[in-house]
Parts: structure tokens; C-alpha cells; sequence
């Protein structure tokens, strides 16, 4: 049987262990955060974002190498794995046999672009969200991405939130996905009252909420989406929120109270990690991995600074028993007496340090995080501006194979689970276009396949050896004239998955019908082609057949 009370210490009992846990993480992190992400710094040692609006966060940080290196990261994820101006995955049915069933993959690619739609309207704030998920995973090591339905005010769609770091902490299950995330967040009474309603909030905050003295007071919440168990009323067969897989617990710390519950049918966040280490929950991002080089960098350039500073201002030497009593460091200043009279001056400068050797060393530490943050990647046409286009793509392949692993990651752990919440949404509200018979009966499973430029670049390998082949095989028909070399390309079957390579649209594609009825006219053109030539020669054979039988009577 539910009980709310038992709920309510139990969100509160997990959070309070997994809480307790993270202490080293939110130091790590809080270090990087004043070195690439300033304005995040003070903010995990803070509870969260709070802390004081306005203020300067910029104090330790002396060279901005990594956080001018962190946003470009992020556009480079953002660039190979969601383009934001294309369509960088497809839907698919999961059934190789009903794959090749036209109706239905036009109903799937109906589908995809209904859930492009929505998840790039301008009140769903898809790409602002998830390029600072993919900062704080460039950062952290670890991003947050919350979906859901838009507030019913604003009409139907998708609603996409970027959640701070310092307010949410994971547990995995036994096979190391995460499928339960705590959120820590501050209301105060009022907002609670109106988001939660007055009748559901504890005595302490429902006071506060109805006093105008006290109504902005702040009270803290705890929010928790984890699998639904038995022990708290879960039955597949129920049609309210206790047949849902997620539950949603919301849990006022003052009085642990239970004041809001929902559920789900697919987990809510997206989840981005960079790199994890065994035995850790957290990833670990590129500014983690460089962390030395960032603090080392930063001395380095205190120390360039300081040395800068002697080399234009320099410290002078003078002898004590000089004659020069006072000098005027004033621009046109003339100062009597500086110089001996063979001219050797009596005062010298303070020998410094070598500052090219420090820019150079400055220059090694950059290199190393500018590579840690994929900068190299736009590298490649400045560096070698002379380079053909193939020898471009070729550079840019290479890179690619560098990214692959980490890539590969996300569309597992952040997009799969991105793509399969975005269609529950839509689902329920009713966006989706009617499925087909033939794909209901299927059980209307699906599959994705990533279309973002960095997949399609690997899958065209497959195309670009078909057309090396087709160029050898020309080769050899030109020099010896015998085409029997292109008797073995099936270009009836090439052609649909060169199609589907290119990410061109279904609806842009004969189907195999039409394919054949194309041929059919065109065999039929021919053969009437044929005998209109073959009409002249005819005649004339008729004429001179006769012809010639009368030569030949005489």
C-alpha cells in the first residue's frame, strides 16, 4: 500500500547518502569552474545556484586559454552530433522485413519530422539547452538535460531544461545506467504554493505561504525520478501515474513531506558523460583531464606578466658615488650628468628573464588543452590551406575516428534516451500522425539511426568504395573496350542505400513499382524508336525485291 510518509523519508534518507557522497566531485569541480567556466565557480560549494547575482567570478582566473577553449567545444558536439540547421537522425522501424515496406517508412519519416518540429520551436529551447549540457559535460565531465511537456498556457510540444550540475546527483542501476537523479532546488512559500497548491505543503511552509510577512521565505525541496517499485503501488495494469515505469516524488525538507507525486513512462533526463573511470557514477571531462595544464598555464602567464612589467619598466642601477644626484624617468626629460664624459653611461637597466622562452613554454601548455577541447578540428584549413577537398575530407576522417568512442557514448547514453522521451511526450498529447495498420501490428517498435555529420562520414566509406570501384571498372572498359567488369554492380540495390547514406528523404525516391514502370515506358519508347529507324530500310527492300525478281525474269 502507498504510503506518503514512508516516500517522503525515503527520497530524503537516498539523498541525504548520495549527497554525503560527492563532496570530492564538488571540489574538483568548483577548481575547474574557475578556470573555463567562471561564471559557474562558487556555485557547487554554494548549494547549487545560490549565490549572489552580479558578482565578479573571474579572480583566479589570469589566462583564459580554457575558458575561451570550452565554448568551442561545445559547438564542436554540437556541429558533428546535433547540427542544428539538419536533420542529424532518422527513425526507422525495427523490423528489418517492414524496413523495406514504403508506407511505412514514410510513416516514420512523417513521424521524425513532427519531432523535429517541435524540438527546435523557438519555445521548446532545444538548442540553448543542450549546447550548455554539452559545456558542462566539456567542463564536468557531466551533463544534465531535462524534457518534458511546455506548460499547457503556452499550447502542446516539448519543453527542454539544462540543469546545473550542483543540483542533481545520480544512482545507476546494476547494469551502469543511471536511472535515478535527486534534485535539490529552493522555492520560496509563495512559489510553493503555487506551484504545489497551499492544501499540499507542510504546516511550517503552508504558513509562511499565507502570511505576507513571511511569504518569501525560502524553504528547500527535494525532487526524485527513479524506477517505480512495487512497495509504492506499481501496477502495469493501472492507467493513473501508479502504472507509469518513472516515479516523480517531490519532498519538502521542512517536515519531510510529500507534497507532489507523478509519473512517467520514459525516464526525463538526458544524460551526457564525457569519460567515466571504473567505479565512479560522475564523468570526467577534458577540463578535468588538463586541469595541470590550466593551473600551470595560469603561472605561467603571472610569471610573464611580471616579467613583462621589468622589460618595459625596467629596474635602473646607478653607482652610489655617482655624481648623478636625481633622475627624471619623464618622457623628453633630460638628466645631466647620466654619461661620463666618453660617453659611457652611468646607469644601466636590471638584466630580466627570457620572456620568449616563457611564451614558448605558455604556447606547449595551450596546444595541450586546445587539443583536449577538439580545437584542433577547425585547425585543419588554416593550417594547410593549399589542401584539396579530398585531402580535407580525408583530414577531417582521420579526426573523426579520433572522436568515434566518445561520440559513440553519447548517442547511447544523451540521444537515445533524448529521442525516446521527445516521442512519449508527443505521443500523449496526441502530435504523432496515426500509425499504419501494418506498423501497428509490428508492435510499432522503432529504431534510430544517427545522421549527424560524424556518422555520416563513417557510413560514407561504404559509398566512396562503390564509386572507387565504378572508377577502376571504367578504367578497364575504356583501355580494353570489354564491359563486363559493371556486370557486377547491382546498382538496383546500390542506389536505395546510396539514397539512405546521403540522408536523402524516402519521399524523394521512386519505389520499386514506379522504378519498373519507368523501365517498362522506356523499353517501350525504344522498341517504337526501333522500328520508326527500321520503317525506311523496310520500304525500300520491299520496293527493290521486285525489282530485282523482274531483272531476273528477263
Amino acid at each position: 500500500m502507498f504510503d506518503p510518509s514512508a516516500v517522503a523519508e525515503n527520497v530524503l534518507k537516498r539523498f541525504q547518502t548520495v549527497s554525503r557522497n560527492r563532496g570530492t566531485w564538488e571540489a574538483h569541480w568548483e577548481e575547474v569552474a574557475r578556470r573555463v567556466l567562471p561564471s559557474y565557480s562558487g556555485s557547487f560549494i554554494a548549494e547549487g545556484d545560490s549565490f549572489r547575482n552580479g558578482e565578479k567570478r573571474t579572480e583566479d582566473m589570469v589566462d583564459a586559454t580554457g575558458a575561451l577553449a570550452l565554448p568551442r567545444f561545445a559547438a564542436v558536439y554540437e556541429s558533428l552530433l546535433t547540427p542544428r540547421n539538419s536533420i542529424w537522425h532518422r527513425i526507422v522501424p525495427a523490423d528489418p522485413i517492414l524496413k523495406r515496406n514504403r508506407a511505412a517508412r514514410l510513416w516514420f519519416e512523417e513521424v521524425r519530422d513532427v519531432l523535429f518540429k517541435h524540438r527546435y520551436a523557438p519555445r521548446a529551447n532545444y538548442s540553448s539547452q543542450q549546447y550548455d549540457a554539452y559545456l558542462s559535460m566539456g567542463a564536468f565531465g557531466t551533463g544534465a538535460l531535462f524534457i518534458d511537456a511546455i506548460d499547457p498556457r503556452y499550447g502542446m510540444g516539448l519543453r527542454y531544461k539544462a540543469v546545473h550540475l550542483g543540483q542533481v546527483y545520480f544512482l545507476e542501476n546494476h547494469q551502469g545506467i543511471i536511472d535515478t537523479v535527486f534534485r535539490r532546488f529552493e522555492l520560496t512559500a509563495r512559489q510553493a504554493a503555487q506551484r504545489y497548491g497551499v492544501e499540499k505543503l507542510p504546516d511550517k511552509i503552508r504558513q509562511n505561504a499565507t502570511d505576507p510577512a513571511k511569504g518569501e521565505t525560502r524553504h528547500w525541496f527535494v525532487n526524485c525520478v527513479k524506477p517505480r517499485e512495487e512497495a509504492e503501488g506499481f501496477d502495469p495494469e493501472r492507467v493513473d501515474v501508479r502504472g507509469m515505469a518513472w516515479a516523480d516524488y517531490t519532498v519538502a525538507e521542512d517536515g519531510r513531506h510529500l507534497v507532489h507525486e507523478s509519473g512517467m513512462n520514459t525516464f526525463p533526463y538526458s544524460i551526457p558523460r564525457y569519460i567515466t573511470a571504473p567505479g565512479e557514477i560522475y564523468g570526467r571531462g577534458p577540463a578535468m583531464l588538463v586541469l595541470p595544464s590550466l593551473k600551470v598555464l595560469n603561472e605561467q602567464k603571472k610569471t610573464l606578466l611580471k616579467q613583462g612589467h621589468k622589460a618595459v619598466d625596467p629596474v635602473l642601477l646607478a653607482h652610489d658615488d655617482g655624481v648623478l644626484d636625481s633622475m627624471s624617468l619623464k618622457p623628453g626629460a633630460v638628466n645631466y650628468g647620466g654619461v661620463t664624459a666618453d660617453g659611457r653611461p652611468l646607469v644601466h637597466t636590471l638584466p630580466v628573464g627570457r620572456v620568449d622562452f616563457a611564451r614558448e613554454l605558455m604556447e606547449e601548455e595551450r596546444a595541450t588543452i586546445n587539443d583536449a577541447f577538439l580545437i584542433t578540428l577547425f585547425q585543419i584549413l588554416v593550417e594547410s590551406p593549399q589542401m584539396t577537398a579530398t585531402e580535407v575530407l580525408e583530414r577531417t576522417r582521420e579526426k573523426g575516428i579520433l572522436l568515434n568512442p566518445t561520440m559513440g557514448r553519447q548517442q547511447s547514453e544523451a540521444l537515445g534516451p533524448l529521442i525516446e522521451r521527445e516521442l512519449d511526450v508527443l505521443a500523449q498529447q496526441g502530435l504523432l500522425p496515426p500509425m499504419p495498420d501494418i506498423v501497428r501490428d509490428a508492435g510499432g517498435e522503432f529504431a534510430i539511426e544517427y545522421d549527424s555529420p560524424l556518422s555520416r562520414a563513417a557510413r560514407a566509406e561504404e559509398a566512396a568504395g562503390l564509386l572507387r570501384l565504378v572508377d577502376w571498372a571504367r578504367d578497364y572498359v575504356n583501355i580494353t573496350g570489354n564491359p563486363a567488369p559493371l556486370d557486377h554492380i547491382n546498382w538496383d540495390a546500390a542506389m536505395p542505400e546510396l539514397a539512405e547514406i546521403h540522408a536523402v528523404p524516402v519521399r524523394w525516391i521512386n519505389s520499386p513499382e514506379v522504378v519498373a514502370q519507368i523501365r517498362q515506358s522506356r523499353a517501350q519508347q525504344a522498341d517504337i524508336q526501333t522500328a520508326i529507324e527500321a520503317g525506311p530500310a523496310a520500304a525500300g527492300l520491299a520496293k527493290a525485291v521486285p525489282e530485282l525478281a523482274g531483272q531476273g525474269a528477263g
